[in-house]
């Protein structure tokens, strides 16, 4: 699909919000937040190149589509700027691609002044066309991700083109301002520019939807620009990918929040299969870093002369990264687990302390909540995880019906249910 034609689709979009494709609402208020503390060190140098391991090679290149769930996906999605982000420290958010935002009146629509100074890696500038083929090229049916297919479908109504640096994205639903936010800025949901300079070939789009018929497969191995400070620069299959920072000069350190960061030159990730030749690897100085994230590794494996005489540092660090998601999870829906009773019981019955406290070594901490935390307003302030209480257990079991304790332990109900 031409630019042209893209054009059109975001007049009439812009319409639809109610304003002219040349015009913002009035009284718009635009908000940047320039002003959050800075938190990278002064003291990082530029150089060097940071050498890991990925336990498989890659199956795809592509950032979306069949296999492209990979362990690649931080450097071509999930790490790469948004148009907002927050702050890791005030949990305000800070701008990336855009430079300023404004929300409308209608609890849909947020309004996002772009950096001008913004450009792909292979050179060329990041604008609102890029933006809008975002739209077509996650809502085409040849990409095959069904659920991006869905969510730019469904959560996302539009996006509209005011000028080459200003646009305007609708949700299908009313939400907060916080819930807009999220929803344009998480990490995962593939809402940022894409290159409609390297994607589009309109002789190869047979069915009309701005994206080539082939994409999977001629997109397999190709390595898309990006905008963020790394680019893919050397993949040698089934050994090793290579990433390269696109230079001091990259856009990003215009903005204050990049400053600082992102200093290493090249990241090379090597395929390693096994996790204790990783470390082997590691040890030898093969390998720059290793990641101890099993107690068995910190607390035994990780041991030895290189530990001992200092050439190796240990290091545990914290942080207040908002968690998501976690637990102990039952389909309700399900025989017996559709009893709140049994259900209560299971929760007081699981020693969630004792597992933390002598299997993992009290390395781990319990969340408060199921539903996670770290969340700023969201989060309750008093959530309080249950304790375990075998005694509170049984009184609930018993009040679901399993009063009695069969030969093997094992509470029974009256109809031999266990």
């Amino acid at each position: 699909m031409h630019k042209n034609t893209l054009l059109t689709a975001a007049v009439l979009a812009a319409l639809s919000f109610g304003s002219s494709a040349n015009e913002l609402p009035s009284g718009l208020t635009w908000i940047d937040n320039m002003n959050e503390p800075l938190f990278a060190s002064e003291e990082a140098k530029f150089g060097g190149t940071l050498r890991t391991h990925m336990s498989s090679f890659p199956q795809t290149l592509r950032s979306v589509g069949p296999d492209s769930n990979s362990g690649l996906r931080h450097y071509f999605m999930d790490g790469t700027p948004k148009l907002a982000a927050r702050h890791p420290n005030t949990g305000n958010w800070i701008p990336q691609l855009a430079e300023a935002w404004a929300y409308g009146d209608d609890n849909q629509t947020v309004y996002f002044k772009l950096n001008p100074k913004a450009k792909w890696s292979d050179g060329e500038k990041v604008d609102a066309d890029d933006y809008l083929f975002m739209l077509t090229y996650n809502r085409s049916k040849d990409i095959v991700a069904p659920w991006y297919n869905d969510f730019f479908t469904n959560k996302i109504e539009d996006v509209a083109k005011i000028d080459d640096y200003t646009i305007a994205i609708k949700s299908a639903t009313k939400m907060s301002q916080e819930e807009l936010m999220i929803q344009i800025n998480l990490p995962s949901n593939g809402l940022q520019p894409r290159p409609e300079h390297f994607f589009a070939n309109p002789k190869k789009d047979e069915n009309g939807d701005g994206i080539e018929d082939n994409f999977v497969r001629k997109f397999n191995f190709k390595a898309e620009p990006t905008t963020w400070a790394y680019y893919m620069s050397n993949v040698k299959k089934g050994k090793s990918v290579t990433f390269k920072h696109v230079g001091e000069d990259w856009w990003g350190y215009s903005n204050r929040y990049y400053k600082n960061r992102y200093n290493v030159e090249k990241v090379r990730l090597t395929v390693i299969r096994d996790s204790d030749i990783a470390r082997k690897h590691f040890e030898k100085g093969d390998l720059d870093v290793f990641g101890l994230v099993l107690p068995s590794l910190w607390h035994e494996k990780a041991d030895g002369k290189p530990y001992q005489q200092g050439y190796i540092q240990k290091f545990w660090g914290y942080n207040q990264t908002a968690q998501g998601a976690g637990g102990l999870w039952m389909n309700t829906s399900m025989p017996l687990l559709e009893s709140r009773d049994v259900r209560a019981g299971i929760v007081y019955a699981s020693d969630y302390d004792g597992m933390l406290k002598n299997v993992l070594r009290g390395d781990y901490l319990r969340m408060p909540h199921g539903m996670g935390a770290g969340h700023g307003a969201y989060d309750r302030p008093n959530n309080q995880a249950p304790a375990f209480d075998p005694k509170k257990a049984i009184r609930y079991f018993e009040a679901a019906g399993f009063d009695k304790v069969g030969p093997d332990g094992i509470r029974v109900n009256d109809k031999g249910n266990v």
